[in-house]
């Protein structure tokens, strides 16, 4: 059958576009499409495919979370991110979740076939443009606060700064929601915060949410 691929992307259209872009490559084939973090868990497990192409941009919990749970079920899966996240942040915590590859959605389509080449070699792969935004930080001294958050609170962050209310990230997490407003807390005085607003705009300039999505902007 060749190689076998599941995809994730919250949008048909697009799904649709890199389905045709990845089925002209000889020997692979899409098994399976997903439009969010549970599905992509699901469809994971029921077809075993050996590579996922995943937005992290989902409904609900984010591709981090899906990236999580497919490595608990299956430690050996290769996952190559492809986002329109270009932040360093973001990047580094899809490689510390278990990524094998990240690809902005800004790269032409011959990284992202790169990428899936290498990711099947064994190999680990970037973009161009993501290679250097961490190589950029990296420069700058690598760290910052948002380095100092958990990947659960990281991903309440994401979540939060998306839009999402407490109680919908808690239904989303599977958390209570004093766990998220406990988690909130933690995250406003390591990030120095002054108000959800600000959370906002660091979440934005961190690329773990995009500006052009409706956010609940005001000042900062």
């Amino acid at each position: 059958m060749g190689t076998s691929i599941l995809l994730v992307d919250d949008h048909p259209v697009v799904r649709e576009g890199y389905r045709r872009l990845i089925e002209r490559q000889p020997g692979l084939v899409v098994v399976a499409e997903a439009e969010s973090a549970a599905a992509a868990y699901s469809q994971y497990k029921a077809h075993a495919p050996d590579l996922v192409i995943l937005d992290l941009s989902l409904p609900g919990p984010s591709g981090i979370e899906a990236i999580r749970h497919i490595l608990q079920w299956d430690g050996a899966a290769r996952i190559v991110v492809f986002s329109m996240r270009t932040g360093a942040v973001i990047a580094r915590q899809a490689f510390a979740a278990g990524a094998s590859g990240y690809v902005s959605k800004a790269s032409p389509p011959r990284q992202l076939l790169a990428a899936v080449a290498a990711v099947l070699r064994g190999e680990r792969a970037m973009s161009a443009d993501i290679a250097h935004v961490i190589a950029q930080d990296e420069v700058a001294g690598g760290r910052t606060a948002l380095d100092d958050l958990s990947p659960r609170e990281l991903e309440i962050l994401s979540l939060t700064a998306g839009g999402m209310t407490a109680q919908s990230v808690a239904e989303a997490l599977c958390l209570s929601l004093k766990t998220v407003h406990n988690n909130l807390s933690v995250i406003r005085a390591t990030l120095g915060a002054r108000t959800d607003a600000h959370l906002v705009w660091i979440a934005i300039g961190a690329g773990l949410v995009l500006p052009s999505e409706e956010l609940p902007l005001g000042k900062p």
